[in-house]
């Protein structure tokens, strides 16, 4: 039996609504899974929904001291890319 297609979307939508938060735009979408492999590849697969809760919750902080949605993820994207580590050269 094949196993139901979720639209990741609709149900990131619903999850957003759940957890009585905003909803991510589709900017924060592509951010998010190109730091998520990021991690993933540069440090360690186990480590990619932990950097991600820590990030979401250095975006709340940001918020929690005045700072727009919109700058509080972006400021709290770029400290998470500061801390990866280099990429090897070739």
């Amino acid at each position: 039996m094949d196993e139901p297609t979720i639209d990741m979307d609709a149900w990131l939508e619903t999850l957003a609504t759940t957890l009585g938060v905003d909803a991510l735009d589709d900017a924060q979408v592509m951010e998010l899974l190109g730091i998520a492999r990021d991690v993933a590849h540069g440090v360690e697969r186990r480590a990619t929904p932990l950097a991600t809760f820590l990030l979401g919750a250095a975006t709340q902080r940001r918020i929690g001291r005045g700072a727009t949605p919109a700058d509080a993820f972006d400021d709290a994207v770029a400290e998470l890319r500061k801390a990866l580590p280099e990429a090897p050269a070739d």
